[in-house]
């Protein structure tokens, strides 16, 4: 098996490379337009070809890379059943297995950053996109976010995996790479320590987070599986530019 954490620093978003040795298949987790050259040359390095790309949700900081790789490489989109996307090949549920070559995920519907937002198990991880972040977890504001469901799919969800599974997030803006369950159980200051729903609810409230400046362009764009807007500001144009250098995770 192969696998990869890529970091794309604007957004500092984390996108997952998995291959099949067997079948040289790979699967790109929450690709990222300006990435996507570095994505395929990561892919080509390893012998590998991209076989799917699987989104988290619609995602509002970035614009995904899963049309233009559908383009570049022949891959397939993957993305929650929930969210009804047109553009999209195979749609995600829970309770179906997903399986590219040898690598089986377990799709988790784990609502409240957003209604249609899943999280992926696979073998001893989990990819927990933005519900469950390391000491942290998604805003529950917009998007038909619900801070009551979030609490619930972290709680009663991703809380209840073994306590060694290994949690990779879709962001971490402190260059952190990978936490625990057993860690954000303990610790995370939202989720954790046994807290209870009214406190979650007090905690959510209370963060009085600015409107995401990039949300109206991504979401309409990445409801298509990934179109970048051709009215963009000028001070936003760096999110559907193609980056020469973006670091590795």
């Amino acid at each position: 098996m192969f696998f990869r954490q890529l970091f794309e620093p604007l957004s500092s978003t984390y996108t997952y490379l998995l291959g099949c040795e067997e079948t040289g298949q790979a699967l790109l987790i929450d690709p990222v337009i300006v990435t996507m050259d570095r994505d395929l040359a990561e892919i080509d390095r390893l012998g590998l070809r991209l076989a799917y790309t699987l989104d988290t949700h619609i995602h509002a900081d970035h614009i995904t890379a899963a049309l233009e790789l559908k383009k570049r490489a022949g891959s397939r989109i993957a993305a929650p059943a929930h969210d009804r996307l047109p553009c999209v090949d195979v749609a995600v549920e829970e309770g179906t297995p997903f399986e590219v070559g040898s690598v089986t995920l377990q799709p988790l519907h784990t609502p409240g950053h957003t209604d249609g937002h899943f999280a992926y198990v696979w073998q001893d991880r989990v990819f927990t996109g933005d519900a469950l972040l390391i000491d942290g977890c998604g805003r529950t504001d917009f998007q038909n976010g619900n801070t009551d469901a979030l609490y619930y799919s972290v709680t009663a969800k991703l809380f209840t995996l073994p306590d060694d599974a290994l949690v990779y997030p879709a962001h971490d803006y402190q260059q952190r790479r990978v936490s625990s369950i057993a860690q954000e159980k303990a610790r995370n200051p939202r989720l954790g320590g046994g807290r209870s729903l009214e406190e979650f609810r007090r905690i959510m409230e209370s963060l009085h987070l600015p409107y995401p400046k990039f949300i109206d362009y991504a979401v309409p764009g990445n409801r298509q599986c990934g179109v970048c807007p051709p009215d963009l500001p000028d001070n936003l144009q760096q999110y559907c530019r193609h980056m020469t250098e973006s670091p590795q995770g």
